[in-house]
């Protein structure tokens, strides 16, 4: 049985944090700013977060469970809701 391999390519360029959400950076930031409103580049330098629907892709290329921006934003109010209800 062949090993499973991570995708480097893709290691290269996301961050996955302690909860498991992938963090990364915005496309179209790196060069070519002259032609691009103010606006447009500040946008640029948000954190982003990979969505729901990008997650299951994710997984599969990295062999391990990874979780969205939306599970991590529902378990928070989960939690909150039972510590309010004890």
């Amino acid at each position: 049985m062949p090993k499973s391999k991570s995708h480097k390519g893709l290691l290269k360029r996301i961050k996955i944090t302690k909860s498991g959400k992938i963090r990364f950076r915005s496309p179209h930031s790196r060069h070519l700013k002259s032609n691009k409103t103010g606006t447009q580049i500040r946008s640029y330098r948000r954190p982003r977060y990979a969505r729901a629907g990008d997650m299951v892709r994710f997984g599969t290329l990295l062999f391990r469970p990874l979780r969205s921006q939306e599970q991590s934003i529902a378990d928070a109010q989960r939690r909150e809701m039972a510590t309010s209800e004890s």
